[in-house]
């Protein structure tokens, strides 16, 4: 019998570089995806919440452009303009689609709870998020993991606000942070419980192993937003054990988890979450990590600051 996709987890994550057990790798690399409960002590987590209500009660409106993130959901779209694109060494607050009045484009929530997300470089800018982000215990997870140079590329805040978070469908973080070949793993923290009401993820079990990055997110050519491309390199990471017959439909498995929990998400990992229809709101920090030795091009939607991406390992 494989082993869970939930695995126990020492004490004082936060402080450790032993990186996973090895039936933890054995469970990630079958399923695609592993729950570590308690990764973050109470404190910490109720520490980085609290940031995040303080940040979204003070930003300023006066000159927001009032973008709304997309997932697609509604008209195939994505989020794809200058206060986007040039987000990925900044702090910006990308609204719901469900915030605005669809005829008169007023807010229907107050500013707290009409925020989808915060990102992307929250990892650097944020101290709070910073010293729980660049940690000995995520380094050694990526050793686990078998990275050489791991780099942290963006970082976010994800609200799943009440009664208007939004569906987000099956995806692949790959097609989103592609490298050639791809290497993006999600570490995904909880920093509320995350519910079958309030919209929790699901994922389908092992699919990492029979599903292709077949198209990947990429800014236009003519410099316009983005749209979806073709993957024209490698589909599967390097040397990957993949499974010759993708399934026609994918049996999803539900991931109800509680705050402090850290999910990681390997990048061809199919996985989603319900709309949120609930009172309680699901926020989560998660950030996304690359090998640095594989080519990252300039189509990539998020490109390097100046200083290029951040180190995981000291």
């Amino acid at each position: 019998m494989a082993p869970s996709a939930t695995s126990t987890s020492p004490n004082s994550l936060e402080t450790q570089d032993q990186g996973l057990t090895a039936e933890q790798l054995q469970s990630y690399n079958e399923d695609g995806y592993l729950i570590i409960p308690n990764a973050l002590d109470a404190s910490t987590t109720s520490s980085l919440l609290q940031e995040t209500k303080d940040m979204l009660s003070s930003f300023s409106l006066n000159d927001h452009p009032m973008t709304k993130f997309s997932t697609g959901e509604k008209d195939n779209s994505h989020v794809g303009d200058d206060y986007f694109l040039t987000s990925g060494d900044k702090i910006r607050f990308f609204f719901e689609e469900d915030a605005f009045d669809c005829s008169t484009g007023e807010l229907l929530k107050p500013k707290p709870r009409a925020i989808n997300k915060i990102g992307h470089y929250l990892h650097v800018l944020n101290p709070a998020f910073r010293e729980s982000t660049l940690t000995p215990f995520h380094a050694g997870i990526a050793r686990s993991l078998g990275f050489r140079d791991p780099r942290v590329l963006q970082s976010m805040v994800i609200c799943k606000q009440p009664e208007i978070g939004g569906r987000v469908r099956p995806h692949q973080d790959s097609t989103f942070l592609y490298t050639n070949p791809p290497s993006a793993v999600g570490f995904w923290i909880a920093l509320e419980d995350a519910t079958e009401e309030n919209g929790c993820l699901s994922f389908a079990r092992g699919s990492h192993r029979r599903t292709p990055v077949k198209s990947r997110m990429a800014r236009k050519q003519d410099g316009g937003g983005v749209e979806f491309v073709d993957t024209e390199g490698s589909r599967f990471p390097k040397d990957f054990e993949v499974e010759e017959k993708e399934q026609e439909e994918e049996v999803y498995t539900m991931g109800e988890v509680k705050a402090g929990t850290l999910v990681l998400i390997h990048g061809n990992l199919l996985h989603k979450s319900e709309k949120n229809l609930s009172e309680k709101s699901r926020f989560i920090y998660t950030f996304h990590v690359i090998e640095a030795e594989n080519e990252y091009d300039e189509r990539n939607w998020l490109q390097p600051p100046s200083q290029g991406f951040s180190r995981l390992y000291p």
